[in-house]
């Protein structure tokens, strides 16, 4: 572990934000595949994964998350690497640490939804979850996280799972769910299954990806009333309504679904995901971060707005500058302003 303040003494002081959405970045930067989503980066450019945390850590990020999400057997399986399982799980945790060093960040390690687990079949299938958990976190914890991410959890059968695993490594565990629909997969609120998980031990529950800012809020705000533990909140930074309330049921008209590789015209600008973060503290939530379609221009506003100075807070924008939006704009400019601001 790193020595430095870990993740309840940092959650009992402050705010602890936390940048993720490193499958969907890395895929828009031609590093990753959509569709199996399986972090081949790690092991294939491991300094595009490096620049990616450093950019999310000079944003603001406390945590450095090790990427391997979609880490797990049976995923390496359906691209034929399952041989690299080990490799890979240890070098994210490598990439996240040495980044991590430069500021001071935690590290976490990360398991996440398996599409294995099945709450008709939970002893079979349970079991074979809790192998694939078992191989990363202990990894993980060999390698030397501060503390355990299971996320994008679907049911409360595979979350309990999750946290007996991550409890078993002596490690401090943050538990969220996806929200895709109205409640877990395995028919509990989400309040009431938070509520089961802090009975169980985990030291953080809430919710990330799925929903965005505006339709996470008020299934967090119920959560917050349920729990006397910490609690978690990472939208993605898309436009979700109440007709539409996560990012995979937004339909465009002219494409149709959105979902995952055209929710361009939906994304939050940085004064959305900033109004969020401040939001999220008012309501009482101490692990406030960003999932997936996260840019570091997203992390740095919300930082800031959280009352933050980061090293990237050097380039944050001041228009006062600008030849035209400024407020020093040249004579022979003036007669094409219009064109700027009307």
């Amino acid at each position: 572990m790193t020595g430095k303040p870990n993740l309840l003494k940092r959650l009992d002081a402050s705010v602890v934000l936390a940048a993720e959405g490193y499958l969907f970045e890395l895929e828009r930067r031609g590093y990753l595949q959509a569709g199996p989503y399986v972090p081949e980066v790690v092991l294939d450019d491991p300094e595009v994964v490096k620049q990616l945390h450093r950019e999310f850590l000079r944003a603001g990020s406390d945590v450095m998350l090790a990427l391997t999400y979609y880490a797990h057997r049976d995923k390496l399986k359906t691209i034929g690497r399952e041989g690299d399982l080990e490799a890979l799980n240890r070098q994210a945790v490598r990439l996240a640490r040495e980044v991590a060093a430069e500021g001071d960040a935690l590290v976490a390690g990360n398991i996440s939804n398996t599409w294995v687990y099945d709450h008709r079949d939970p002893e079979a299938t349970g079991k074979l979850v809790r192998a694939m958990y078992t191989e990363q976190v202990s990894w993980a914890a060999d390698e030397g996280v501060d503390f355990v991410v299971a996320e994008t959890l679907d049911y409360l059968g595979e979350a309990l799972i999750a946290l007996d695993v991550i409890k078993e490594f002596g490690l401090p565990a943050v538990v969220n769910f996806g929200s895709v629909h109205g409640e877990t997969k395995d028919g509990h609120s989400f309040a009431d299954a938070c509520k089961i998980l802090q009975d169980r031990g985990a030291d953080v529950v809430g919710l990330n990806c799925s929903r965005g800012p505006d339709t996470m809020l008020p299934v967090v705000e119920q959560i917050r009333k349920a729990v006397d533990c910490h609690v978690a909140a990472l939208p993605v930074p898309y436009r979700t309504t109440a007709h539409e309330p996560s990012f995979t049921a937004l339909t465009d008209g002219e494409r149709g679904r959105a979902f995952p590789i055209a929710l361009d015209p939906f994304t939050s600008t940085r004064f959305e995901m900033a109004d969020f973060a401040v939001r999220a503290r008012e309501l009482g939530v101490s692990y406030i971060g960003i999932c997936c379609g996260a840019a570091p221009h997203h992390v740095r506003a919300m930082a800031e707005a959280l009352g933050r100075e980061v090293p990237a807070s050097r380039y944050s924008p001041d228009m006062a500058l600008h030849p035209a939006l400024g407020a020093k704009v040249k004579e022979r400019d003036r007669p094409f302003l219009k064109d700027w601001k009307d």
